[in-house]
């Protein structure tokens, strides 16, 4: 081989360990916005426009800047994801916390809604059966019309419905 397919060889193989290297250490560069996005979207503003963290657009809101700037600092030192939750539950309440927890007591929260609807629909079947299964009351003084009556009655129907 020639020097030249030599040295091209040897560039082309620095190149591509110097890509190599770029790629595996900035593989994470956007894992901070995510995180950032993700716990910002798990938290409530706690000023009392009941939105999500993130999407707070409450003129001259003075807590979602604050809390904002402190879930950043609260990246920037590296913490978890559930040590940054529980200072915020810690320092502002339960109330910070978009949806209840999947576990303990919060479960309650996530199987009342689908509980409340089995339950309200089993009741209206129930209801509805019950009254399908009773007898029609008959209107008290008024005989039943039959007979010719009745004929006449379903003949002046036929003639004011007829087009």
């Amino acid at each position: 081989m020639s020097k030249f397919f030599r040295k091209s060889r040897v560039a082309r193989g620095l190149q591509l360990a110097v890509l190599s290297a770029v790629v595996v250490l900035l593989m994470g560069a956007g894992d901070e916005t995510a995180r950032f996005n993700d716990l910002g979207h798990r938290m409530m503003c706690v000023c009392g426009c009941s939105q999500i963290l993130l999407e707070c657009n409450h003129v001259g809101c003075s807590y979602s800047d604050r809390m904002r700037a402190e879930l950043m600092a609260g990246l920037d030192k590296g913490d978890n994801d559930d040590l940054i939750l529980q200072s915020f539950v810690q320092k502002y309440g339960t109330v910070v916390i978009a949806a209840p927890a999947t576990k303990g007591f919060g479960r309650v929260a996530w199987v009342m809604p689908f509980l409340a609807l089995i339950v309200g629909v089993i009741a209206t079947v129930l209801l509805v059966r019950a009254w399908r299964s009773r007898p029609a009351a008959a209107p008290s003084g008024v005989a039943p019309v039959t007979g010719p009556e009745l004929d006449a009655f379903r003949n002046q129907a036929q003639r004011d419905t007829e087009l």
